[in-house]
């Protein structure tokens, strides 16, 4: 392997410190604990990797960017990015990453808007590994355009009654708790189409909660579902926040979940690209090695520029974000340019080991079936693309 790929020294474009490299050194040797094997393994066995998240939070890096007076760490997106970069260069890939994503900023909103009885309530079960939480957002009729959901909370007495389904809600297969996004308001009553969502924190009630698994494409460590909620009662204590402001809660997440996925794309696409650079040294045709070839080689050549182009961008919204600037137009950027080169670099790898690469033994292919993900999700190349337009360029909406 060409190690100088994968997590050995600090990003080019983050500001070295003594404890980056730490988190950085023990979170690639906590990583080399669960090989290529493991995670196939769970893979085909559609298997929660608890293994790993039980080793992630006995060292407690569930809690890296939670407050410390809650148990967390206190620390920042770069920090964050750097940890699940150095994840996704290790044999977990998107699964590894994803079996912890949401404890970094999911829990933003509440500690942003809760009552100091939910912070303390809340977030350190979660830090301690103890809570596995799930994201009930996306609907399936509404997508990308969130104030079309309706999933609905009907206020009764000191309690909510909800109804109503989700989709592409991950881990609910282990989830002890319940993140939901609801309306409160029906849609055609409120003055603007944001208005009118209330979140809620609350019990994954399984007697009320239908779950059913996705089949999906890859990423299958880490289940996606379908879920049905019938007559769900929340009590008033688990709303975060004001009534019917839901959805600006969640634009306080947005930026750094974007900032975090597009480091795991790097991570991943150096990952795939040390093993295409491999292959080709070690693979020997027609009396010498492929990676003579300038078909070969200059792909791979291509690759490593554009992954290391993007993640200068996932540092400048890093940074940009610590130190509480607009970050938006670079988040979004580095999202958009790390899913692109990671994918492109994936693709080549497979066509690269040829036959091989088709071979799941290679993990190659695992590799790029995972990276599908982060480019549609959890947003759009399309809808980053109308967010530069019209946040930047100053161009008309055009949706």
């Amino acid at each position: 392997m060409n190690v100088n790929l994968l997590s050995e020294a600090l990003p080019v474009g983050l500001e070295p410190t003594e404890e980056r490299a730490d988190i950085q050194r023990a979170i690639k040797k906590l990583c080399d604990g669960f090989d290529d094997e493991y995670w196939r393994e769970k893979e085909r066995k559609h298997e929660f990797p608890h293994e790993f998240h039980k080793a992630l939070a006995d060292q407690g890096w569930l809690g890296l960017t939670m407050p410390e007076e809650y148990g967390g760490a206190g620390l920042g997106v770069a920090e964050a990015a750097l940890m699940m970069q150095t994840v996704a260069n290790s044999a977990g890939a998107i699964s590894g990453c994803s079996t912890f994503h949401i404890n970094l900023f999911g829990p933003h909103p509440v500690l942003i808007y809760g009552t100091e009885e939910q912070k303390a309530r809340i977030v350190p079960p979660l830090v301690r590994g103890e809570d596995k939480v799930a994201f009930g957002v996306t609907e399936p009729d509404a997508g990308l355009d969130t104030t079309a959901i309706t999933t609905r909370a009907v206020r009764q007495g000191d309690n909510y009654v909800v109804n109503g389904r989700k989709v592409w809600t991950t881990t609910a297969q282990q989830a002890t708790k319940l993140f939901l996004l609801t309306r409160t308001t029906p849609l055609e009553d409120c003055a603007k189409r944001t208005d009118g969502m209330t979140l809620f924190y609350t019990d994954f009630n399984r007697d009320r909660i239908e779950v059913r698994e996705i089949d999906k494409m890859g990423r299958n460590a880490v289940n996606s579902n379908a879920i049905f909620i019938d007559n769900l009662v929340i009590p008033e204590e688990d709303r975060i926040g004001e009534e019917g402001k839901g959805f600006r809660m969640l634009l306080d997440s947005l930026n750094p979940e974007r900032v975090l996925i597009a480091a795991e794309c790097i991570g991943l696409g150096r990952r795939s690209l040390a093993h295409g650079i491999q292959y080709a040294n070690d693979r020997t045709v027609f009396g010498r090695p492929i990676g003579q070839n300038q078909a070969i080689q200059h792909p791979l050549a291509q690759s490593w520029m554009s992954l290391e182009a993007a993640d200068l961008m996932v540092w400048l919204a890093a940074k940009l974000y610590d130190s509480g600037q607009p970050c938006g137009a670079q988040a979004n950027a580095a999202k958009y340019l790390a899913a692109d080169a990671a994918f492109a670099t994936c693709d080549q790898v497979v066509r690269t080991h040829g036959g091989f690469g088709y071979a799941k033994e290679y993990n190659v292919e695992r590799y790029l079936r995972e990276i599908m993900l982060p480019r549609i999700a959890p947003v759009s190349r399309e809808m980053i693309m109308n967010y530069v337009s019209e946040h930047v360029l100053g161009l008309p909406r055009s949706y």
